[in-house]
């Protein structure tokens, strides 16, 4: 009867830790979308709004973490249920660090206001950042309905991401180079862009935490990377440039 009230209490508090992973997610999923098209709208007041929800996020990070060590003091779970409460713990920091990179975005965006728009880049940013979101989406869907099939497609997903990027590193090394009036736009723009793959990045990690929890093993097949800056020599040279 003991173990029965433990275990029951055990998933209380596990219910409500997920509820604030959720809340957490959807804050996250709407500032990926709102950096981007405040960049799009060159819409400060909506980039603001994306650094005031960041620090909302943060907090729910917090409070997860307290929650979770209370947890492990309290109720002393079994190996499949630390294993449970792990992936919880690596699922919101992954998040708040997708959010830190939306809040950077945001801040770059306010810069770009005194800056002469680069054609097409940020729509094409705002396509990328959506697709994030879209993963990010379907990750935490996975993790939810424990889907680790679901979890794999969005690992695949991360290459399209990183094709994208790929495509607007060059081009901004393209509009560097016809006019140098555009290095310091597309400095910025690049640092966005890598942003947003970096969040492809993280949403994959919440992906490999899923597969993890409903197989109990990471997946075995290496993450699948295009970013080719990191491979190409003359790309992994501009980009360091342009970082330094």
């Amino acid at each position: 009867m003991q173990d029965t009230h433990i275990a029951s209490a055990f998933d209380r508090d596990l219910e409500g830790i997920q509820a604030k992973i959720m809340k957490m997610g959807g804050l996250v999923e709407a500032n990926i979308v709102d950096a981007a098209k405040s960049l799009e709208a060159r819409d400060e007041e909506l980039a603001e709004d994306v650094r005031r929800k960041d620090r909302a996020i943060d907090e729910l990070e917090e409070q997860i973490n307290e929650d979770i060590a209370r947890l492990i003091a309290l109720r002393a779970p079994t190996a499949i249920d630390l294993r449970l409460v792990l992936s919880v713990l690596k699922i919101s920091t992954n998040l708040e660090r997708i959010g830190d990179y939306a809040k950077n975005m945001a801040k770059r965006t306010t810069v770009m206001m005194d800056l002469p728009p680069v054609n097409g880049a940020a729509a094409a940013l705002r396509r990328m950042a959506r697709e994030v979101e879209r993963m990010l989406k379907d990750a935490l869907d996975a993790y939810i309905q424990r889907d680790a099939e679901l979890a794999q497609d969005v690992m695949q997903r991360d290459h399209d991401v990183d094709q994208m990027y790929n495509a607007l590193f060059r081009e901004f090394l393209t509009f560097m180079m016809e006019d140098p009036r555009n290095i310091t736009a597309c400095m910025h723009l690049h640092f966005m862009a890598k942003n947003t793959e970096r969040m492809g990045d993280h949403v994959t990690s919440i992906a490999e935490q899923v597969v993890y929890l409903v197989t109990g093993g990471m997946p075995e097949d290496a993450r699948p990377k295009s970013d080719q800056t990191s491979v190409d020599p003359e790309l992994s040279q501009a980009s360091e440039d342009t970082n330094g």
